[in-house]
């Protein structure tokens, strides 16, 4: 046989091919910097490349810590009066009971304080014949009318101020209240009409003016139920322009 010498045939480039491998190529390509673009904004959402960062959340505003403002009516359960009591010989004294810092520790029964640094004390009992006669009545209720000087409590107020407080005992001489006081009449010319519905410790104030104003059995005060049902009559009382009588401490108790 003839000898042949076999020569490779040259391979002649196939464009086809050669695109679609470098389209390949590309599409690898564009995979990895995808994946490596949502990696950067999984780790990263505020990433200036994130075309949607999230919202900016708003700056907490820190205000100065609020305080508690003691109301004028309101006193914490376990303060006391700086007022020393001292009952009247001839009467049994109820039990004590704290009253609001506009007010003054009272029994059931009109006391005579110890001690009153702005003044004297005018007290006037339910038997007397005084400037403020309380008439006997059946009524299932009674009150005591004192007058004090409204600095022993409110020392930045001077004389400029004027009203009625007190309390309302039951007949066990705790604090009653389910009540509602009522306050009518005229001072000065100018009616007055309020009512009054005690606090949890049973206490209650009204302010009047702000100055003391003379008035003679012109105002009355009388006690209520919650239905409204009369527990005293009206009673009336006066009011003067004393700086140590500016300050109408009624205290009524439950006697049946």
């Amino acid at each position: 046989m003839d000898n042949f010498d076999l020569k490779p045939e040259p391979k002649k480039l196939n464009l086809f091919s050669l695109v679609w491998n470098i389209l390949t190529v590309g599409v690898l390509l564009g995979i990895c910097c995808v994946a490596i673009f949502f990696l950067t904004i999984f780790n990263n959402p505020n990433s200036p490349i994130n075309p949607f960062p999230p919202a900016v959340l708003p700056t907490l505003y820190k205000t100065l810590t609020p305080t508690n403002t003691l109301v004028m009516i309101l006193r914490e359960p376990t303060w006391t009066s700086t007022a020393t009591i001292k009952p009247i010989p001839t009467r049994t004294k109820a039990p004590t009971w704290t009253l609001l810092p506009q007010m003054v520790t009272l029994s059931g029964t009109p006391d005579i304080p110890t001690a009153t640094p702005n003044g004297p004390v005018t007290t006037i009992s339910a038997t007397t014949t005084s400037a403020t006669p309380i008439s006997a009545t059946p009524m299932p209720a009674k009150a005591d009318i004192t007058y004090l000087a409204s600095t022993v409590f409110y020392p930045a107020t001077g004389c400029n101020w004027l009203g009625v407080a007190g309390k309302v005992l039951g007949t066990d001489g705790k604090p009653d209240p389910f009540t509602q006081v009522m306050l009518g009449g005229t001072l000065d010319g100018k009616p007055i009409n309020y009512k009054i519905l005690p606090v949890a410790n049973a206490t209650f104030q009204q302010v009047l003016s702000d100055h003391p104003i003379a008035s003679t059995k012109t105002l009355w005060i009388q006690l209520l139920d919650n239905n409204a049902k009369p527990l005293t009559n009206k009673i009336y009382f006066d009011t003067y322009t004393t700086c140590t009588q500016n300050l109408v401490m009624v205290v009524f108790t439950r006697i049946r």
